[in-house]
């Protein structure tokens, strides 16, 4: 009889979406049930989503099962008390990203509220699971912080006690086209460029289309690939680089998946001038198609991208872009593309010991 498995997704960004997916599609040996709250209205949702399952959803959440499995955006504390039966399963809790690593904005506001429910969700597991080194560094980091700011009646070894919980299981990705082929290769002339993530702020695109007014200021032939999510508000800057860069893009916008992958397979690089990521699942895509990563020195990419793809990052948005460009301009002049091996990545090789902590988990709750 296979081995029951519930997931909660409680904030479901499509990134969240690919990763259970990926899970129920590469492990049929167990049975699956799903539920996902909409990834909107942040606030609101990472503190009401245990009313949502729990009071729409009581009749799935207790049905047997053998395994729980939440992100660590479902306010799991809560949700325990509103349905019992779940404080009786093992319990992973998996870490897309964490509260304390994001960069500060206006926007971000009531966020220790938020940092304080991720840490009572991490408490009432068994297992915690972080997609890259740099998340679970740094949860472990702001967690220890915010307790020692917090007034009185905290828990000593609260801590220690999660990172002895702790693993790092990164999402796993799918074998790009290109896979097979040679890590080193020629450069295109003009020279493909592709920037693939969500617009917003965070991600930074002013810095890497700064970077990219230099690189024509400089003379270099360019091509420019926008692709990613947009939403209704969106920066100036994407409508301003459509007006300057008309001579540079060839596409512009959402594509669809078949579109996409035709584009990266044709790519010489692929970007990142962002803030934050913690694992970094679209530079990633763009590898395991052929593409060379530039990025930043911060955050999830050192993890994989060799020095050879990484520019240095500064305080100043104007700085950075020009680290970013003096790296573009290097890259280029050595019409050579150096694709890293990150084959460790590939569903293959992570599938299995997703597997086997899955079940890990359940026997030593028996």
């Amino acid at each position: 009889m296979k081995k029951r498995i519930l997931l909660l997704s409680g904030y479901d960004a499509s990134s969240h979406r690919y990763w259970r997916n990926t899970l129920v599609e590469q492990l049929p040996e167990f049975e699956w049930t799903q539920i996902a709250m909409p990834n909107r209205h942040f606030y609101w949702r990472v503190r009401g989503n245990s009313l949502g399952f729990a009071f729409e959803h009581q009749d799935i959440l207790n049905k047997d099962f053998d395994l729980l499995i939440v992100t660590s955006m479902v306010d799991l504390s809560s949700l325990r008390g509103f349905c019992p039966s779940l404080s009786r399963l093992p319990t992973i809790v998996y870490f897309h990203e964490n509260q304390f690593a994001y960069p500060q904005s206006e926007h971000r506001t009531n966020l220790v509220n938020v940092q304080v429910t991720s840490i009572y969700t991490a408490l009432c597991a068994e297992q915690l699971l972080f997609n890259s080194q740099y998340n679970q560094d740094s949860f472990l980091q702001g967690a220890e912080s915010l307790l020692k700011r917090l007034p009185d009646q905290i828990p000593k070894g609260l801590v220690p006690m999660l990172e002895s919980r702790s693993s790092v299981l990164p999402v796993p990705i799918k074998s790009g086209v290109n896979n097979e082929q040679q890590n080193v290769q020629k450069i295109n002339s003009p020279v493909h460029i592709v920037w693939n993530h969500r617009w917003e702020y965070d991600k930074q695109p002013q810095v890497f289309f700064d970077a990219v007014k230099k690189l024509k200021k400089a003379g270099y032939e360019f091509r420019l690939h926008i692709l990613g999510q947009s939403f209704r508000k969106q920066p100036d800057c994407f409508e301003q680089a459509k007006e300057y860069f008309i001579d540079e893009i060839e596409t512009y916008g959402f594509q669809s998946k078949e579109r996409y992958c035709e584009i990266l397979t044709q790519a010489d690089l692929v970007v990142s001038s962002a803030l934050h990521d913690f694992q970094g699942l679209s530079l990633q895509e763009g590898i395991t198609y052929g593409c060379m990563p530039i990025a930043p020195n911060r955050v999830a990419y050192p993890e994989y991208v060799p020095a050879s793809g990484l520019y240095e990052i500064a305080d100043e948005p104007e700085v950075e872009a020009h680290n970013f460009y003096r790296k573009l301009a290097d890259v280029i002049k050595t019409n050579m593309r150096l694709v890293p091996d990150i084959t460790h990545y590939n569903n293959e090789m992570i599938i299995p010991r997703y597997k086997d902590i899955f079940r890990e988990t359940m026997e030593s709750f028996s």
